[in-house]
């Protein structure tokens, strides 16, 4: 289904090694097994995610470019092809004080066998420099639990810093900002 109508609205991004393209509806069983990973949702929500929510998660990735102009996408290696996380940006409406209304809500998610390549700070720094070129006047954020030492590390590295600790759904939750 590489025909998808919103694919268009997601321009392709290339690195040294990663492509970062639209999601597709075949992307639905990796996207699965990444967000079905214990490792991977330990600190985002706890749970792992089912089919049927990762499905929803996908349809929400395609919907973002479509209202917002921006939103998330598909992280591919280039020397296999192998679909191994999600690199974005959203507006997602969450109830949490300070509010991110009005602001580029980075998130990012590898596939347990990407981690420690640098395969994140490599997405992480393209995705940055097409915010600067294209949406320059919203603030960027990123929302990170205080026990995610990887993804505070990538948030760091890319010029986040700590703006402000605060709790959402209940857990303590970093507010970062570049």
């Amino acid at each position: 289904m590489a025909g998808v109508p919103s694919a268009g609205l997601v321009p392709v991004l290339e690195t040294e090694r990663l492509r970062l393209r639209a999601h597709r509806a075949e992307d639905h069983a990796a996207c699965t097994a990444i967000w079905s990973d214990p490792e991977v949702v330990r600190y985002i929500g706890g749970r792992p995610f089912t089919a049927e929510e990762v499905w929803k998660r996908l349809l929400q990735y395609v919907g973002l470019w479509s209202l917002l102009g921006y939103g998330y996408w598909a992280v591919e290696e280039k020397h296999s092809g192998r679909y191994i996380g999600d690199i974005g940006f959203a507006d997602f409406k969450r109830d949490m004080q300070p509010s991110l209304e009005g602001m580029l809500e980075f998130g990012w998610v590898l596939a347990p066998q990407a981690h420690g390549n640098g395969y994140a700070s490599e997405a992480v720094a393209a995705i940055t420099a097409w915010s600067q070129a294209h949406r320059p006047e919203l603030r960027v954020v990123c929302i990170i639990s205080p026990e995610n030492l990887p993804s505070i590390r990538v948030a760091e590295k890319a010029g986040f810093r700590l703006w402000q600790q605060t709790v959402y759904h209940d857990s303590p939750t970093l507010v970062f900002t570049r």
